[in-house]
């Protein structure tokens, strides 16, 4: 059986992955939340689930690394500087970061590259996804997972080319951008449609979350994978041979 440590523990996500841990059959070894001491947690762990926040992030890290303990990262809404931390941890221990743990929304982002490949820049890219209302950032980290899918599919950059919250004379629609549109309501645990958009016709790649549930049971089969890699960034693809 693997320990399995949560951080962020008393989030919705945090509760939902403690869940998944005892219905896959693993050991949760505990969790931590908000100010709480990770390096506890990590010395009885074999691999951390991270769905903390961006700025606790360098910190969990570092004890990460102290502990030489493998770490699936979740937290959303991260910057570049936390792209940089996850790199130089990545050189000592194993990290998979992610914006979704979903497997199916990472097949999803696979289909989504495939087709931004094969399709010319006369498909305008147009990406919405719809969140509960008490979700704090926007676009949501699998809309920009999708964005960065698409824009590898087109050998693009994502930052120079997305286009986000629209509002007032905009003009027309540059050619090769790729467009974000974020709703907030409800309870909604996340919708997300890629829509690829030609002269008289449409292709929507979609993928709709019913519960938390099923970001708990990926982001527990990615801390299961995680555990046999050598120190490196994965990435969800990896975990399902993509």
């Amino acid at each position: 059986m693997a320990r399995i440590g949560i951080i962020g523990s008393n989030g919705r996500m945090g509760r939902a992955i403690a869940e998944a841990v005892v219905a896959a059959g693993e050991d949760l070894s505990g969790g931590v939340d908000k100010d709480g001491d990770v390096s506890p947690l990590a010395a009885q762990s074999d691999v951390l689930i991270d769905f903390s926040s961006p700025a606790a992030l360098e910190g969990n890290l570092e004890v990460a690394v102290a502990a030489s303990v493998p770490i699936v990262i979740g937290t959303t809404g991260l910057e570049e500087r936390h792209h940089w931390l996850i790199d130089s941890a990545a050189e000592k221990i194993p990290v998979l970061q992610t914006g979704n743990t979903s497997l199916g929304v990472t097949l999803l982002a696979h289909l989504v590259r495939e087709a931004a490949s094969r399709l010319g820049e006369d498909w305008d890219i147009e990406i919405i996804e719809t969140h509960h209302r008490m979700k704090v950032d926007a676009p949501s980290g699998t809309a920009l997972l999708l964005g960065e899918a698409a824009a590898q599919g087109r050998g693009i950059g994502l930052a120079e080319s997305s286009v986000r919250g629209r509002d007032g004379i905009t003009g027309k629609r540059e050619t090769g951008t790729i467009g974000f549109a974020s709703l907030r309501g409800g309870t909604v645990a996340g919708d997300h449609t890629v829509h690829f958009l030609a002269d008289n016709e449409r292709i929507a790649l979609s993928h709709l979350a019913e519960n938390r549930g099923i970001f708990a049971k990926g982001a527990v089969k990615a801390a299961q994978w995680l555990l046999s890699q050598a120190p490196g960034r994965y990435r969800m693809a990896e975990v399902l041979g993509l």
